[in-house]
C-alpha cells in the first residue's frame, strides 16, 4: 500500500497545462524528492495533492483512500501536513502562538469562542513538544518577527509536525536559507522518524539529494525521470532538463 499516490492528474490554467497524467506512488516512510526547472509543476503538484486546487482530471490517493474531492481541510485530519514555498506565518505573535493554533485547527476547541489558550496545557505542552523537536523550544515565548529566516522555516515544520502527520510534503525547506541554516534544517528533516512519509520539493539540489530515497523530474508538468539519486543523476534527460544539452 502507498502512502500516497496520485494517477493520470491533469490541471490546466486555461489554455496553460501545467500538469499533464502525473503518475506518482510514494511508499510508506519513503522519503521522495521531486526536482524540476521553475515551471515544472512542482508547486501546482502540491496544491492538487493537498487540495488547495481541483484536478481537472485524475485522482490523489492517501493510503488507498481516494480523496480527489475531499476538502483540503478533512485531508489534514487524515494524517496529510503540509509546508509553504513562501512563508505564510502571524509575525506578531510568539512562536509558541503559531504552533498552537495550527494544533487547535485539529481540534473540536477551534469552535469555543470563550477560548483561553493560555488555560489549554495539554495542547501547549504538544506545541512545546514541537518547538522541541526542530531546537527552538528556548524561544518559544519570542515574537516571530525577532526570529531569523531560518528560524522561521524551523516553525512552520514545527507546526506541520505539531499535527502528527503520516505524510508530510515539504515546499523548498531550504529556500533562502544560509549554510548554517541548511545545515541545521537538513538535520532537523533526517530526525523525522520513518513512521512519516515525506515528499520535499528543492532546488538545492546539493543539499536534498543525500535526503532522498527516490527522486521524480518534473518538466513541463510531465513526470520525464523517476528512481534512485543515481538513477535519476546519471540519466541523460536529466541533463538535458538542466543544462539544456
Amino acid at each position: 500500500m502507498s502512502a500516497l499516490a496520485v494517477q493520470n492528474l491533469c490541471k490546466s490554467f486555461g489554455g496553460l497545462r501545467v500538469t499533464t497524467n502525473v503518475n506518482l506512488a510514494v511508499e510508506s516512510g519513503e522519503r521522495r524528492l521531486i526536482i524540476g526547472p521553475n515551471g515544472a509543476g512542482k508547486t501546482t503538484l502540491f496544491n492538487l495533492i493537498t487540495g488547495e486546487i481541483a484536478p481537472d482530471s485524475g485522482a490523489v490517493l492517501l493510503f488507498d483512500r481516494d480523496v480527489t474531492r475531499t476538502a483540503s481541510r478533512k485531508r489534514t485530519h487524515l494524517g496529510m501536513a503540509r509546508t509553504y514555498q513562501i512563508i505564510t506565518l502571524f509575525p506578531r505573535d510568539t512562536i509558541l502562538h503559531n504552533v498552537t493554533l495550527a494544533l487547535l485547527g485539529l481540534s473540536p476547541l477551534r469552535w469555543n469562542p470563550w477560548l483561553t489558550l493560555q488555560r489549554q496545557h495539554d495542547v501547549l505542552e504538544r506545541a512545546r513538544e514541537a518547538l522541541k523537536r526542530v531546537g527552538l523550544d528556548h524561544m518559544a515565548e519570542r515574537s516571530l518577527a525577532e526570529t531569523s529566516y531560518g528560524e522561521k522555516r524551523r516553525v512552520e515544520i514545527a507546526m506541520a509536525l505539531a499535527q502528527e502527520p503520516r505524510v508530510l510534503l515539504l515546499d523548498e525547506p531550504f529556500a533562502g536559507l544560509s549554510i548554517d541554516e541548511r545545515r541545521d534544517v537538513r538535520e532537523l528533516l533526517k530526525a523525522i522518524p520513518r513512521d512519516v512519509t515525506v515528499v520535499m520539493i528543492e532546488h538545492d539540489m546539493d543539499t536534498a539529494l543525500d535526503l532522498a530515497d527516490r527522486i521524480t523530474l518534473l518538466h513541463f508538468g510531465e513526470v520525464v525521470v523517476e528512481g534512485t539519486r543515481a538513477e535519476v543523476v546519471a540519466d541523460p534527460r536529466t541533463r538535458e532538463v538542466y543544462l539544456g544539452e
